[in-house]
């Protein structure tokens, strides 16, 4: 992974389409940073009897259209700068699927696999105990994102309703069913994306049917998204990898057996169910579909040229850089965009929200043929726009994300 700054990359796609919306430089500069910033220490007692000092983040990056809404990540790279991006991320996928909702995102600096789940439990409590007047349902609303799981979503939640004193399922989404959680959350970032696979596979000609894909990244994401290709897209996944390695079988691979394998030993190395790979040379196998579901900068200038896929498709936040975005819709090597293509999980959530609000809970069919509408509905108006203007998928939806937020603060006499 290139080291490439994600936060540079998103500003410079707000650049470019502030120029093609016809901006000012105030409002453009208002787009660029991050409203509210708060930054955490987390004193935890670990098992050993030691304290520990974790640094955290929320960055609530644009509230505009609605309060904030965006995840929490733990990794040991943690970054300010990655929080921010991933905050502006959060703000243009909302105001693209015209969610009332602003942009969020929140992280500690920690490695969560070297953590027992009490230590684990302490950390998420006491970050929680941190932000809690910053965050609530009508204010920012958090979730789960790279390092958390739904687990670690309800002990945040009740912390938070410890504190204010009442069950608060609206300041969490994310969480387990039989505490408000929904239908259809754990595998909503990878249905979504496949939604829009199947549709922009029509207007680029792109036959699914056994159609191969690739896929970097066998986290909650890169999983579900090899689950969901048969049965979704007709599509036969002949390569995975994850942080170690990966394995392709060009006959294709049997994810659950692959799925089983990692979760005895902790990775898909040494599998026996096809010939083992790296992440670089995963990205380079000539197929129909290359879905990277890791983290961000996977795709550089340093291995642009060496993309072979037809199609590309973002289930994860920042997988390819600004730079390399050019280089291969120049190439002819048309991207599905994260903000328009990994949108699922924050639609759900969306939805998970207004079943807390309504004392309701809708079933698994009512969530997937709503999130449908919502992904099929907008990847025809960011297409329609791409055309028309001669522009990128990425380009067409950050205008129209843009056009959405800067409508808003206008409306509320912010600008």
């Amino acid at each position: 992974m290139t080291d490439v700054n994600l936060f540079e990359n998103v500003k410079q796609h707000v650049c470019a389409c502030a120029l093609d919306l016809k901006i000012s430089s105030d409002i453009e500069g208002l787009l660029k940073m991050p409203m509210k910033e708060f930054h955490v220490s987390i004193p935890v007692r670990m098992d050993d009897g030691t304290l520990r000092v974790f640094p955290g983040f929320r960055i609530q990056y644009n509230d505009a259209r609605g309060p904030t809404k965006g995840g929490i990540r733990y990794h040991k790279d943690v970054s300010v700068e990655e929080i921010r991006a991933l905050a502006a991320l959060m703000t243009w996928k909302c105001a693209l699927y015209h969610l009332p909702l602003g942009g969020a995102k929140g992280g500690i600096v920690c490695n969560p696999k070297e953590l027992s789940e009490r230590e684990l439990e302490r950390l998420s409590r006491s970050f929680i105990q941190k932000i809690a007047q910053f965050i609530g349902p009508d204010r920012d609303i958090c979730a789960p994102d790279v390092g958390t799981n739904a687990r670690i979503m309800s002990w945040m939640m009740d912390e938070y309703s410890k504190i204010v004193g009442k069950t608060s399922f609206g300041v969490i989404t994310g969480k387990p069913l039989s505490i408000g959680g929904s239908e259809g959350r754990e595998d909503a970032t990878a249905r979504g994306g496949w939604y829009i696979i199947a549709e922009a596979a029509k207007d680029y000609g792109i036959p699914l049917l056994n159609a191969t894909v690739a896929i970097q990244g066998f986290g909650n994401v890169g999983k579900n998204a090899a689950l969901l290709a048969q049965p979704l897209g007709e599509c036969r996944v002949i390569a995975v990898s994850d942080s170690g390695g990966g394995v392709v079988n060009r006959d294709g691979l049997d994810i659950r057996k692959l799925s089983e394998h990692k979760n005895k030993t902790g990775s898909i190395k040494n599998s026996g169910l096809g010939l083992d790979i790296t992440n670089k040379q995963l990205l380079e196998l000539d197929v129909d579909i290359l879905i990277p579901a890791a983290l961000e900068n996977a795709i550089s200038m340093e291995n642009a040229d060496s993309i072979k896929a037809k199609i590309i498709a973002e289930f994860g936040n920042g997988p390819v850089t600004a730079e390399a975005d050019k280089h291969l819709n120049a190439k002819g090597i048309p991207i599905l965009p994260d903000v328009l293509c990994n949108a699922g999980g924050v639609i759900v959530s969306y939805f998970e929200m207004v079943q807390n609000l309504n004392m309701d809970h809708w079933e698994q069919d009512i969530v997937h043929s709503r999130l449908k509408m919502h992904m099929m509905d907008t990847y025809h108006n960011v297409n329609t726009m791409a055309k028309s203007n001669n522009i990128s998928l990425r380009r067409a939806a950050y205008s129209l994300a843009m056009e959405h937020v800067v409508e808003a603060m206008k409306m509320r006499g912010w600008v």
